[in-house]
């Protein structure tokens, strides 16, 4: 954020009363009651290393392979793997994990193969599944069925996200010292099958003013982020301007503390690099239930850094995780309100309307979860505010939180925050209700 205007701004804005900012008094586990403070991450005094445990599922001929039923390495996020990204499953994987206090199998998980190509087309990258997180466990069985011929190379990889307060291993690596983020390089964009060419100069710094203030964002160095994983350095967006904010769940099933947050970042950090062989990770932000925002992709907050959350869409978007599964449930209201803060700051930097639309040039031929069909190269409305499920044929960010983006995009806390660009003095409007 640039100017003591703006800043003064947002110190108005806060003294409004509006809930939510991340950072602040936390709620329990169901967003409304008091819990102990966030402490995940804030404690480490340096990058913290993961680790990747591989196991080699067996082939069983008719389509099927398994990894039977054993004990493992201490881990808290899962996921299966092999060798060519572009070999599509059929039929289906899943996976169970034993929680490694009680000694009890958790139901078993379907694990959704994720689109080849999300972060482009890279040496060494691996064709996967989306990376759920199971909490801390020590035992793991894999499944497949009803496909003809499976990938080469099947592998279910386990995750110890690392960390003196790890929920998977108590006594995780830490490096400390100083970052290796690498050069602030600007190759040619790679999130989308679609050429487009690269930026020329780099982004402002600082970026541009928003409408709406910056939320509390906890940095990469606060999580705990291992950037010697990220040597390459950040690529923005072509055009460089956010013109929409897809919002995705990561739909893990296991219940967390907001203390563990952080680790289950670096869990998806470590994942995406070390697994699918991807640059960095893919979304540009997350979100944990108690309303804690956390800095995703490397680049910049207030930066239109390119990430790897929306196939087809990512070369004019950022991209919002939402911690846990909102098939059956909805966001919290803390939840709630960080991604609304949070989209409503980034569309504000290039003039978007959180319940506005915008045009968007599709990166893929494909078909969303609603049936519309999309054409590499041609332009189509979106809601600014939009979810995963509208740009690709997904079920994220589940039906529950999907049915809360409208209220979010005429009710939420960044649509009654409003920084006149004038007067830059913050205003309020409506409370959200808490729902």
């Amino acid at each position: 954020m640039r100017g003591t205007a703006l800043a003064a701004a947002i110190g108005a804005a806060a003294v409004l009363g509006i809930q939510g900012w991340a950072g602040g008094a936390e709620p329990g586990p169901d967003g409304n009651g008091p819990a102990k403070a966030y402490s995940a991450g804030v404690k480490e005094t340096g990058p913290v290393e993961g680790e990747v445990h591989k196991l080699a599922l067996k082939p069983k001929g008719s389509g099927e392979a398994v990894l039977s039923q054993q004990g493992t390495e201490p881990f808290g996020l899962l996921g299966v793997s092999w060798t060519d990204p572009k070999a599509e499953v059929k039929g289906t994987i899943e996976a169970r994990a034993r929680d490694a206090k009680t000694g009890k199998w958790s139901h078993w998980i379907a694990l959704d193969p994720v689109k080849a190509g999300m972060d482009g087309v890279r040496p060494g990258a691996h064709g996967s599944t989306e990376p759920v997180w199971v909490g801390a466990s020590d035992g793991a069985e894999v499944r497949t069925s009803g496909g003809r011929a499976l990938p080469a190379g099947l592998e279910l990889n386990l995750v110890d996200p690392g960390g003196a307060i790890s929920p998977a291993k108590k006594n995780g690596s830490q490096k400390n010292g100083s970052l290796n983020a690498g050069p602030a390089a600007f190759a040619a964009p790679a999130a989308d099958p679609a050429p487009t060419d690269p930026p020329t100069t780099p982004p402002s710094v600082p970026g541009p003013v928003s409408t709406a203030p910056q939320p509390n964002v906890v940095s990469r160095v606060a999580w705990g982020a291992d950037e010697t994983m990220n040597n390459e350095g950040p690529i923005y967006l072509p055009g460089g301007k956010v013109k929409a904010v897809f919002v995705h769940h990561t739909a893990d099933t296991q219940p967390y503390d907001c203390s563990q947050s952080a680790a289950i970042v670096r869990g998806i950090h470590v994942y995406h690099v070390k697994t699918n062989g991807w640059r960095d990770l893919g979304y540009n932000f997350l979100v944990d239930k108690c309303g804690t925002i956390f800095e995703g992709r490397q680049g910049g907050v207030d930066q239109p850094v390119l990430g790897a959350h929306t196939f087809g869409w990512n070369n004019e978007t950022a991209g919002i995780a939402v911690l846990g599964d909102y098939s059956a449930g909805g966001a919290s209201a803390a939840a709630q309100d960080a991604i609304s803060r949070i989209a409503a700051y980034k569309l504000g930097q290039y003039g978007g309307d959180m319940n506005g639309t915008t045009t968007l040039t599709a990166g893929a031929t494909q078909t969303n979860f609603f049936g519309t069909a999309f054409e590499a190269g041609k332009p189509y409305t979106f809601k600014s505010l939009s979810g995963h499920r509208d740009g690709f044929n997904t079920e994220c960010p589940g039906n529950q939180l999907y049915g809360q983006l409208g209220t979010l995009r005429t009710a939420g806390p960044a649509a009654q925050l409003n920084v006149d660009a004038t007067s830059r003095t913050a205003t309020s409007r409506v409370r959200v209700p808490r729902t």
